[in-house]
């Protein structure tokens, strides 16, 4: 791109500092303790390939040693008052917010995100926490006329809402603190014991608020089991999964994993955030200057590494020429580098394995008859060519690629890219844009812009996805919604108030007030 930024001289300190950490050195939090683990795995930070911190690694017999712990603490757990699961909420939110800037920091070694991203990740984090504290007060249930039917004449029913059992929370590399926040906290709402499993290169984090979590219970006399932690290979968390005593299973991750999780925790409940390949329409009556801005702010954040990031546009004719060239003047104004420099708007990809699969998508994608309108698809692999700011992230650093023409049937426009590329088409009507985005096996989020409530209200009305945004970039989320998709891109819903729902079963009381003789 045209603007660059490179190591800030004051970014605190240098990418192979240690981390301050709460969280005990080597040990994870199994049972009521901290567990010294014999074996630590590399935390990298994506920009430099710099190693930051050791992570402890659990195996199976942790995992298993866990279940055992939060199914003695269940009984425990499910008996908190609604005064002390908020109490609990509130102290947690307290010292994250506490220590927010320390988690930012945390955040940009662990998963290279620029510095913005993270802040943006620890302040929804602050606001899950307390809008899932105030949910506390909500939770509740109806009653129910039993006399519709003649059996019921004279009785009295309602159901109320019951702790369903241990939850198990699997978060992404992209979100780590937000994500895992999202099934702690409600799973403490909803009164069950929670084990989480954060992604293994990106467990710091996570790790800083487990040990904040169990300070809460501590100081509210609650058992610290009622929040555990492993970390590992997959078989740690297949061990979980598989168990029966896990209740139900949060995972946010690939369709792929999110499918076999589903197998595995099956007949038990899997609440599933997958992925998505987001379509984002812009109309021929769209403002195209805020439609460009969109998919400047919607296409790159988290460096593209977000499920509802601007991937597939779709362009009305009238319009198409002047959004692609304005699309492609106004990139430069995307800085990119050093994940720490508070300009940076684009760091590298996570691993360089997840670079080369990029290039590989794009690669196909050219072959395939598509053009490059912006970016290079070689640089950082090794070639010497793109800009010096990714240079030593290597494979990882990939400058934003925006492709045109691209066509329907190859993988770029198919599957989930999850990195900095967008894909552009050109479409003749409203209608035709609708089905082209439909034309997918995801639908998580998708979005429109269009000065016309007629075509704003037909792409809520028929995209299938589990949210439309009108006039804003599909990676709007507020934290408190209903938050999930349709086909592969998952089943249940995020936000505090409905994943408690998710983490409940209902109980019914039918009663006779009088015993028939």
């Amino acid at each position: 791109m045209s603007e660059v930024s490179g190591t800030p001289e004051t970014s605190g300190h240098g990418p192979s500092a240690s981390p301050r950490l709460l969280a005990p050195a080597g040990a994870l939090p199994i049972g009521a303790e901290w567990r010294a683990m014999p074996h630590t795995s590399d935390v990298v930070f994506p920009f430099d390939g710099s190693v930051v911190a050791q992570a402890p690694v659990s195996g199976e017999r942790d995992s298993l040693d866990a279940l055992d712990a939060a199914e003695a603490a269940r009984p425990e757990v499910a008996a908190l008052t609604a005064a002390e699961r908020r109490g609990i909420l509130m102290a947690i939110h307290d010292r994250v917010r506490e220590e927010a800037d320390r988690l930012v920091e945390l955040l940009v070694l662990e998963t290279g995100k620029p510095r913005v991203d993270c802040r943006t990740e620890v302040s929804r984090t602050i606001v899950t926490l307390q809008a899932t504290a105030e949910e506390v007060s909500h939770i509740g249930g109806e009653t129910v006329p039993l006399d519709l039917q003649e059996l019921g004449r004279g009785m009295i029913g309602y159901y109320t809402r019951k702790p369903a059992g241990i939850v198990i929370g699997i978060a992404g590399f992209n979100y780590p603190l937000l994500l895992a926040t999202h099934k702690l906290a409600p799973a403490i709402a909803a009164g069950c014991p929670v084990i989480v499993k954060p992604a293994p290169n990106t467990p710091l984090a996570t790790l800083e608020l487990l040990a904040i979590t169990r300070e809460a219970l501590a100081a509210h006399g609650v058992t610290a089991a009622a929040a555990q932690l492993v970390n590992g290979d997959p078989i740690v968390g297949e061990t979980l999964v598989r168990d029966p005593r896990a209740a139900v299973v949060s995972f946010t991750g690939s369709a792929k994993i999110g499918h076999l999780i589903a197998q595995q925790a099956a007949p038990r409940k899997a609440v599933l955030e997958l992925g998505s390949n987001t379509g984002f329409i812009v109309a021929a009556d769209a403002d195209v200057e805020a439609a460009v801005d969109a998919v400047l702010r919607g296409g790159f954040y988290a460096n593209g590494q977000a499920c509802i990031s601007v991937q597939r546009v779709v362009l009305e004719r009238p319009i198409a020429a002047q959004f692609s060239a304005r699309l492609a003047e106004r990139m430069g104004e995307l800085v990119v580098g050093d994940p720490r420099d508070e300009r940076t708007n684009v760091a590298p990809v996570i691993n360089a394995a997840s670079g080369e699969r990029i290039r590989a998508m794009v690669a196909r994608a050219v072959a395939a008859g598509a053009r490059v309108l912006v970016g290079d698809p070689g640089a950082g692999s090794g070639s010497g060519v793109g800009t010096g700011a990714l240079a030593a992230a290597g494979a990882a650093g990939i400058d934003p690629i925006v492709l045109a023409d691209v066509p329907a049937d190859v993988d770029v426009w198919c599957e989930e890219v999850f990195g900095p590329v967008v894909a552009l088409t050109v479409v003749d009507s409203i209608d035709e844009a609708i089905d082209l985005v439909n034309d997918s096996r995801y639908g998580l989020q998708a979005a429109i812009y269009t000065a016309s409530l007629e075509s704003a209200f037909a792409a809520i009305e028929r995209l299938e996805v589990g949210g439309v945004v009108v006039n804003e970039i599909p990676g709007f989320r507020s934290d408190i919604m209903p938050y999930g998709g349709v086909k592969d891109s998952g089943i249940g819903r995020e936000g505090p108030r409905f994943a408690i729902e998710e983490f409940t079963v209902t109980r019914m009381a039918m009663i006779r007030p009088r015993a028939r003789g």
